[in-house]
């Protein structure tokens, strides 16, 4: 018996902890039958405890620490208005809620110069661009739905990347006709779909994956007001993503990176109404 190379980056995301729950449970099996593997795994283990190692650390020099703090220090502050003299207002940059403190003093004389004007932008990015979810309970039913459709055999009712054979599978399932569009092309295969239930009702769910990482889609018919911009939120390390589009509500979840289910969101709702 040989390594099997296909199998590599799944040992990799199993070193890293950075495999789902389904992928854990394939590659746990595969290593108990494959010595070869079990040793590309050893191997991968002791190169990163070697790498983490403190014989491999070599601490920046004094003279590096002291040249930084000059420079921050030879910096001029920026002009500062007393508080007393007119009362705060919202503006872009000085938003009037509880955060405002933070986003203020990010602004201020140093932090708003070279990488710390990064730091402020992100963080502007995520309270004000970026809008959030309320809690709901029907945020764990999804991320316990997720979790559940990752054991095995729960994942698809309709296994296939084909769109023409997973949108007419629900039709007589659910009384609404979800848009499949294919993004493989893009980086997110479709790769079937399933029934699943949210709030006591079927709800159709579409399947995609983003490399190893699993997106269930939820769709069902929409309660609420259009909302094309979608919702984020987290829930138990998971990334929620919600909106509305032609009187469907979808609610996407997945273990990724909340601006790579953003990319997904933006990517399928172009695909369905192209």
């Amino acid at each position: 018996m040989s390594l099997h190379p296909d199998k590599v980056p799944l040992i990799h995301g199993l070193v890293d902890g950075e495999l789902d729950a389904a992928n854990t449970l394939a590659i746990e099996a595969h290593l108990k039958t494959c010595p070869d593997c079990r040793g590309e795994m050893s191997r991968i283990e002791a190169v990163r405890e070697m790498l983490g190692s403190a014989a491999l650390r070599e601490p920046a020099p004094a003279a590096l620490r002291d040249r930084i703090e000059a420079l921050i220090e030879a910096e001029a502050p920026l002009p500062v208005t007393s508080r007393a003299a007119a009362p705060r207002t919202a503006s872009p940059l000085r938003p009037s809620f509880a955060g405002g403190e933070i986003t203020a003093h990010i602004f201020s004389r140093r932090w708003a110069s070279g990488a710390f004007a990064g730091v402020a932008a992100a963080f502007l990015m995520l309270t004000l661009v970026v809008p959030q979810l309320a809690y709901t309970g029907t945020e764990d039913q999804l991320v316990q739905s997720h979790v559940r459709s990752l054991l095995a055999g729960h994942l698809l009712d309709v296994a296939t990347s084909n769109r023409h054979v997973v949108k007419p599978w629900f039709n007589g399932k659910v009384d609404f006709a979800p848009p499949v569009p294919e993004l493989a092309d893009e980086g997110f295969p479709l790769v079937g779909g399933r029934l699943d239930y949210l709030d006591d009702h079927e709800v159709a769910a579409i399947v995609y994956r983003r490399r190893l990482h699993v997106i269930n889609l939820f769709v069902r018919p929409a309660r609420t007001l259009s909302l094309p911009v979608g919702v984020a939120a987290r829930r138990e390390g998971y990334s929620l993503l919600r909106w509305t589009a032609g009187g469907l509500e979808y609610w996407a979840v997945s273990d990724l990176d909340p601006r790579e289910l953003q990319l997904f969101h933006q990517l399928y709702s172009a695909r369905s109404t192209s």
